[in-house]
């Protein structure tokens, strides 16, 4: 982490139903070249942060949102171009193959159609490649957008709940990517499994009723430290 901000954001408030926010005064910096993990008891707003980021919300206010110290809008078309999410449940173009799918992405970011033959041995898809993405099991498809996603190595990569369906090869070796992302950009990840959020971040926040109770860095991050702030959450 290099200590400059890439992105900072200033009183966000989120809702689906008038007067009832999900995300409330919600205030965070991500650092250029860290990891940053979202935890949190069902409820909590990680998926819902994600989702606005992402540009798929509309219902917020906010008072500032800085992106390299510049404002700002989760859908200006420049802003789309340097960040991609990964959903816990994703459902789009399920009647491209991966390869399609992967050659479209790629375009569409106005990238050059990347090597994908590593990340594809190294989630064990090499047998998936031309299947229609709506004929893959549950742990497949997140393979497809997972490997799409680290292929294009945007600045700031969105996962939420990665793990989910993965097999444990699968996994391991998404941690690895975790790891050596810092050389290409920021993830910011949502998990409620606290060995994805312990292995793999430099910065952990703990959400609780759409806002931060706690965070913890660097070596703070135990199991057993957020296990009780998760507890005094029930």
């Amino acid at each position: 982490m290099s200590g400059l901000n890439l992105l900072a954001l200033k009183n966000l408030s989120v809702w689906y139903v008038p007067g009832n926010p999900v995300l409330s005064d919600f205030s965070v910096e991500l650092g250029m070249n860290e990891v940053v993990g979202l935890i949190g008891l069902n409820g909590a707003g990680k998926t819902t942060f994600i989702k606005t980021l992402s540009g798929l919300i509309d219902r917020f206010q906010i008072t500032e949102a800085l992106w390299n110290e510049k404002p700002f809008s989760f859908r200006d078309k420049a802003f789309k171009q340097i960040r991609y999410t990964v959903l816990a449940e994703e459902h789009s173009f399920q009647y491209f193959t991966f390869r399609e799918y992967l050659s479209y992405v790629a375009a569409s970011y106005k990238r050059t159609l990347p090597d994908v033959s590593k990340l594809v041995h190294g989630f064990h898809f090499e047998e998936y490649t031309d299947y229609l993405l709506k004929e893959l099991s549950t742990g497949n498809l997140k393979k497809a957008y997972l490997i799409t996603a680290f292929a294009l190595c945007p600045s700031l990569l969105l996962l939420d709940e990665p793990v989910n369906g993965l097999d444990f090869q699968s996994t391991e070796y998404l941690y690895q990517l975790m790891e050596s992302y810092k050389e290409h950009g920021t993830i910011l990840f949502s998990s409620h499994i606290l060995e994805s959020i312990c292995l793999t971040s430099d910065r952990v926040l703990v959400l609780e009723q759409g806002k931060i109770r706690q965070s913890f860095l660097g070596k703070e991050i135990e199991a057993e430290k957020i296990r009780e702030v998760l507890a005094l959450e029930k």
